[in-house]
This record gives C-alpha cells, sequence and structure tokens, in this order.
C-alpha cells in the first residue's frame, strides 16, 4: 500500500480506479453492477467530480483486491490537497463581500490577481463602506488608486441631431 499512496498521492482516486480497471480490462458499467452501485455514481467519480466515501472505496478494494484502506487514503490526500491550494490562493474575505457584486461569474473562480483593476472599480462603483474597506485592505491603498485613476470609459452622451441638421 505504501508504494500505491506515494505513487499517487494527492491524485483523485477516480484517476487510479480509471487506470485499475482498464489494466483488468473491466468496463465500468458491469463493475460498479457487480459491487451494487450505480454506473453513474462510478463514472462521476472516475471523472473526478466527486469523492470517493469509505462505505464505496471498501467495496472497491475488495472487488480489485486493493489493500483496504488504500483508496479511501488517497481520497483525503486528494482533499488535503484541494484545501492546500484553497488556502494558498490569495483572495479577499469573501464573507465580506455581497455575492451580488459579481451577478456575472462565480466568485469563487475570480483570479483576484489578473482581474484586480475591473474587481477593485466594480467594488468602488457598486459596493458598500464594508466592502471598499476589505478591497483597501486586500489590494493594498496604491494599488486601489491606480486600477481608480485608470479611465477605460467614455462617458455616455446623448447624439444630438440638430448639429447634422
Amino acid at each position: 500500500m505504501n508504494t500505491l499512496i506515494e505513487k499517487y498521492k494527492g491524485i483523485h482516486p477516480g484517476i487510479i480506479l480509471e487506470r485499475l480497471l482498464d489494466k483488468k480490462a473491466i468496463s465500468q458499467r458491469p463493475f460498479a453492477l457487480s459491487i451494487g452501485e450505480h454506473p453513474q455514481t462510478i463514472n462521476v467519480i472516475i471523472k473526478g467530480r466527486r469523492k470517493l466515501n469509505i462505505a464505496l472505496a471498501l467495496k472497491i478494494e475488495e472487488k480489485l483486491s486493493l489493500e483496504e484502506g488504500s483508496l479511501a487514503l488517497l481520497q483525503t490526500y486528494f482533499d488535503i490537497k484541494e484545501e492546500k491550494s484553497k488556502a494558498k490562493q490569495n483572495t479577499p474575505d469573501l464573507t465580506l463581500l455581497r455575492k451580488s457584486l459579481f451577478w456575472d461569474t462565480d466568485i469563487s473562480k475570480i483570479d483576484w490577481q489578473k482581474q484586480s483593476v475591473a474587481i477593485i472599480k466594480r467594488i468602488f462603483e457598486r459596493g458598500n463602506d464594508i466592502e471598499k474597506e476589505e478591497i483597501k485592505r486586500f489590494y493594498k491603498n496604491t494599488i486601489v488608486k491606480a486600477a481608480l485613476e485608470q479611465s477605460n470609459r467614455k462617458p455616455y452622451t446623448i447624439y444630438n441631431n440638430k448639429e447634422s441638421a
């Protein structure tokens, strides 16, 4: 088990499951039915869109003659890796920002560094004082001032028909 864990530590166990099934020339559907699971469940785990719970991990390990707990441990290491990457992601305190400010995008997928100017402008156009303070804290005042001084938009004007007549 140590070699399996060390070799695949941090990789979603669904990827390992797919490799094991391919090695043994077993299709997903018959395998899923043989362990009493829905084929869709196995498919979403293999695609990495769902976590592998312990009960299912034990069924799979038994059927594929793997050491007990190996897939569950891989899931745990994968979860740890995901959590660390979230912690490393440099984001403002999202509890202080209303999601409605970012109605047109998924707030969890915003690249806070690349899109800093647009974010700063949006918060300062539509945000409240708490949100503005959080953005100032996160980006620092100099970056906020520089972003607000950039003017990409032309002011709206009303076309005057009298000039052309």
